[in-house]
């Protein structure tokens, strides 16, 4: 089987311009990610639609593909991706990983899992997701919240805090099981192509998660559990708390 990883990476942000760019332990941001990535997958490359980025990831010795900056999405922006990989690497492609280019600390085990969800033939669209800890707090709408069927499909996803337990205040995640989503997202290429031809569904806008879109339409997200948190870049207060971090494990 093979699979194409790719990392959309944009340069324009309202919180944070410039982030992948931003500079960790000597090295951009979207470098530290392209290393940990390419240690998993043979074919990997950054999605962007900045020629700043692109001369970054062509420094290091990376693999960039230009693409369109009108995209709504990272979705969006691996399915043009993956056209154009096809034409330079001849390749076809069975599965397309979507990962996101502001976690330099990404667990390979995380990306190694998301991998392995495909062996399963029903596998259309993987996903990760974790418990929340004990302290952490599951009403933070910025963290989503899953809900799995038996099988270890997704049912639902949302901000608010899922399931709602009835006649109980919401209890903290020590007591009761919830799950948070990693948004590292890996789709068989057919299903790629069509998932991105949809207009954004009611559910959708209603809670802001591209994946009830999905959902909606009636594919199936297939969930793996891992362990570990990932660390976002958002702001440029992240940025020196990763830095931080990286000078403490150095």
């Amino acid at each position: 089987m093979e699979f194409l990883a790719i990392i959309p990476a944009r340069y324009a942000s309202t919180r944070f311009p410039g982030k992948p760019l931003a500079v960790i332990g000597g090295k951009p941001m979207v470098r530290h990610v392209y290393e940990r990535v390419s240690s998993v997958f043979a074919d990997c490359f950054v999605a962007t639609d900045d020629e700043r980025i692109q001369r970054a990831v062509e420094d290091f010795g990376g693999r960039c593909i230009m693409t369109d900056s009108g995209h709504r999405s990272g979705t969006d922006r691996c399915a043009e991706a993956l056209r154009t990989a096809r034409e330079i690497t001849g390749k076809k492609y069975d599965v397309v990983v979507n990962i996101q280019g502001d976690e330099p600390f990404l667990e390979v085990s995380h990306l190694a899992a998301i991998k392995e969800l495909f062996e399963d033939r029903e596998t259309e669209i993987g996903t990760l997701v974790r418990r929340f800890g004990p302290q952490e707090d599951i009403g933070d709408p910025n963290s989503p919240k899953v809900v799995l069927s038996t099988g270890g499909f997704a049912l639902y996803f949302s901000r608010a805090p899922i399931p709602y337990i009835r006649d109980r205040e919401v209890r903290p995640a020590g007591e009761e099981t919830y799950y948070k989503h990693i948004g590292l997202y890996a789709y068989r290429s057919e299903v790629l192509e069509k998932i991105t031809g949809l207009p954004p569904g009611r559910l959708e806008q209603a809670e802001s998660l591209e994946q009830l879109r999905w959902l909606e339409n009636g594919y199936r997200i297939k969930v793996a559990q891992v362990a570990g948190e990932t660390l976002a870049v958002d702001t440029p207060e992240d940025l020196e708390k990763v830095n931080r971090i990286y000078r403490k494990g150095c």
